[in-house]
């Protein structure tokens, strides 16, 4: 109301200079996160609000297989820097996988991960196990260096306090 540029084409130009931030690769990475979550998450929000199971299943899908997606892009994204237009592909990826007139994940879901998974269902479950184990014992350790390190630190802070009274 307060211009007297139609919606539309405020949409439009919005719509227009997204894909050339991500065409171009400026704040792509960024982009194609926000892309990627906020509106699944909504959606997902919106799922479980409203206990809509086929909805929520759908959403279930989608995040195992953004999961997937992102644990397999962090080990290769020293060759993706390469691709020419990652980005783009990214954003057309996200917006097929998510989109529930394409049902993208759940193709993907059902022609490989589910296989995949299942398959390996008992290795990821004993890699889990190992890592909960293992993040509890350094965090014990860390914690038990912290004391020592404010034990010591306060001790300094008592022995230089005790010398100043000396003086």
């Amino acid at each position: 109301d307060q211009t007297s540029v139609p919606k539309e084409y405020a949409v439009v130009g919005g719509v227009v200079s997204l894909f050339f931030l991500i065409f171009f690769g400026i704040g792509a990475g960024v982009l194609c996160n926000v892309i990627g979550f906020l509106y699944p998450a909504f959606k997902s929000f919106q799922a479980l609000e409203n206990r809509v199971s086929s909805e929520v299943t759908q959403w279930l899908i989608y995040w195992v297989v953004f999961s997937f997606f992102s644990i397999i892009e962090v080990f290769v994204d020293v060759l993706l820097y390469w691709i020419p237009f990652y980005y783009s592909f990214k954003v057309a990826f996200l917006l097929w996988a998510m989109m529930p007139q394409t049902r993208g994940a759940k193709f993907l879901y059902d022609s490989f991960l589910k296989d995949f998974l299942k398959k390996n269902e008992s290795k990821i479950d004993a890699a889990l196990k190992d890592a909960k184990t293992s993040a509890g014992k350094v965090a014990v350790e860390a914690s038990g260096a912290a004391k020592e390190v404010a034990a010591s630190v306060a001790s300094s802070l008592n022995k230089s306090n005790g010398d100043k009274k000396d003086e």
